[in-house]
């Protein structure tokens, strides 16, 4: 009877494996196509929502050289439905060769897949391993993430403590940031017009980009100038407490001449009542002077211009040069010709007289438009009067103006007095009494 008992035992345990193997292998078996294995094995898991939903029976190497996994879905998953998705992917970064499938199942209302069915690539995707994307940067980038690699660990020497403290908040902070968010996205109308007000001011400085840049280029240089001055600031820096010392005992003195100041104020409003009036006149001024104030900022300097008032300046220098010899010239010359002009000037009546007498001399016109009647002598022929109407005979160059017709010098007119005389008595001009008689005559003069 006591040997009965083992012997049950163990046809018992035969039982239950062969229940448990028999379980493992059912299921409704589908082949899902992938670009490639990422490692899987035969055994790993199907999962779907996180839960084990099957097994991976055999992996094969297709005619286009993908790889073709035969999975088996367990009950009630099984069977699938059309729009499923699958995914191979690895429980945690440490698990290098631990890999599983994710199956994303389709919607009920759509048709089910028979057993057997295939899933292609177009729904499926496959796990990207480190060393695949290591293969894709080029032996320079290699080295250069080393370089970055091995100078975080330069970086890092000696300052465990403080990167091992940095790692303990950054919990606490990231719970903080959370926190942050989600005040934020509490009111999402005002988050919303910061979005918008931020994209307007990007918009903005994107339109003066040239402007920001300039700003930032002088903001660099002017750091470096200060970073040249270290030296001095750190003396301004070092004499700056006792500046300070020294402002708080003149405000502290300033504060007991407030009161004298609000003596000054009150004696002043009687003074500034009529300020007012005399600014709102003065506003209008100020706003009719604006053009006149942009035009006078454009002849002193126009950008782009080569004839603004900054331009006269800078070549002030070469007029300058040129005025050293030209002036003495100009001085000389208007020396030498100050005779010509003391003798021209008497006449200038004259030669103003003539200019108005001879237009009004060709104001008449007829049908042909306006003349002037002209009587020239040359004295070049001598008239012979035959009885026939007479004859011109040509004189000889010596017997021109010697006819005793001619008569030369009949007048004596001083200068100026080609025109009627003003009334001021300045011309006819005898330069007080000193032309001689016998030179002119101031008597001879046109009748009014």
């Amino acid at each position: 009877m006591r040997r009965g008992l083992p012997l049950a035992a163990l046809i018992a345990a035969l039982v239950v494996l062969v229940l448990v193997l028999t379980s493992s292998g059912g299921g409704t078996t589908y082949r899902l196509v992938f670009q490639n294995a990422g490692q899987l094995v035969t055994g790993d898991t199907v999962q779907i929502g996180g839960v084990p939903a099957g097994r991976v029976k055999d992996i094969e190497l297709t005619k286009d050289n993908r790889a073709q996994v035969t999975v088996s879905v367990d009950k009630p998953y099984a069977p699938l439905h059309e729009g499923t998705t699958a995914v191979i992917r690895s429980p945690s970064l440490s698990g290098v060769a631990s890999r599983y499938i994710s199956l994303t199942p389709g919607p009920n209302f759509k048709p089910k897949w028979r057993a057997g069915a295939t899933l292609r690539t177009d729904s499926t995707t496959s796990i990207v391993d480190l060393d695949q994307l290591f293969n894709t940067l080029d032996p320079r980038t290699q080295r250069a993430l080393q370089q970055v690699i091995q100078g975080s660990a330069t970086q890092y020497a000696g300052k465990e403590r403080l990167a091992n403290l940095t790692a303990h908040y950054f919990s606490p902070a990231l719970a903080t940031t959370t926190r942050v968010a989600d005040e934020i996205s509490s009111d999402n109308k005002a988050f919303t017009d910061f979005l918008v007000n931020t994209s307007s001011l990007v918009t903005a400085l994107a339109a003066r980009r040239n402007d920001l840049a300039g700003l930032v280029s002088n903001s660099g240089r002017t750091a470096s100038a200060v970073a040249a001055q270290s030296r001095s600031l750190s003396q301004a820096l070092g004499a700056l407490p006792g500046a300070l010392r020294q402002g708080n005992s003149t405000f502290v003195d300033l504060r007991s001449a407030l009161g004298d100041l609000d003596k000054l104020v009150a004696a002043s409003k009687t003074g500034t009542k009529g300020l007012a009036p005399f600014l709102k006149q003065l506003r209008p001024v100020v706003i009719e002077a604006t053009p006149t104030v942009q035009r006078l900022r454009q002849i002193v300097y126009r950008p782009g211009a080569s004839n603004d008032l900054t331009d006269q300046l800078r070549q002030l220098p070469q007029l300058a040069k040129l005025t050293d010899v030209v002036f003495p010239r100009a001085v000389n010359t208007l020396r030498q010709s100050q005779p010509i002009i003391e003798f021209l000037r008497p006449y200038t009546p004259d030669l103003v007289g003539f200019l108005r007498d001879f237009g009004q001399g060709a104001a008449p016109y007829d049908a042909n438009g306006h003349y002037v009647r002209v009587s020239p002598i040359f004295d070049a022929y001598s008239f012979n009067d035959d009885g026939h109407g007479g004859t011109l005979d040509p004189k000889q160059p010596d017997q021109r103006g010697v006819s005793p017709d001619l008569k030369f010098g009949n007048l004596r007119r001083c200068p100026g007095a080609a025109t009627a005389p003003p009334a001021d008595g300045s011309a006819p001009f005898v330069d007080n009494g000193a032309l001689p008689g016998s030179d002119c005559d101031p008597s001879e003069v046109p009748t009014r």
